[in-house]
């Protein structure tokens, strides 16, 4: 029996549930879930610029753990880039995975 994951503290939420190439219709791309928390992850350190180790206390996870959620994340949204992929943001949340109640109000 695979660890119970340890809830990630979320404030990020994307601007759109999907992003697609253009001129191709949805029903004939393949599909990639990129989770909260990897979005949450990419938001943290390529967006606003945080160091790894201020991210994963942000997020309550080890370093490591959220470097492995960074490269699972960059992988999912080159993967898209590159071979005409929908990437898809909206992911059903695993139960406890995501915690919302520490975010600002403001963000």
């Amino acid at each position: 029996m695979p660890r119970p994951k340890i809830p990630r503290n979320v404030c990020g939420h994307p601007a759109d549930s999907c992003f697609k190439p253009n001129r191709i219709p949805m029903s004939q791309l393949e599909r990639v879930q990129l989770a909260n928390d990897e979005f949450e992850a990419l938001r943290l350190v390529d967006l606003l610029k945080m160091q790894q180790q201020e991210a994963a206390i942000e997020m309550g996870v080890s370093r490591q753990t959220l470097a492995n959620i960074l490269k699972s994340a960059r992988f999912k949204v080159m993967d898209c880039l590159t071979q005409g992929k929908a990437l898809i943001m909206h992911c059903e949340e695993e139960k406890g995975a995501t915690n919302y109640d520490h975010c600002n109000s403001d963000e």
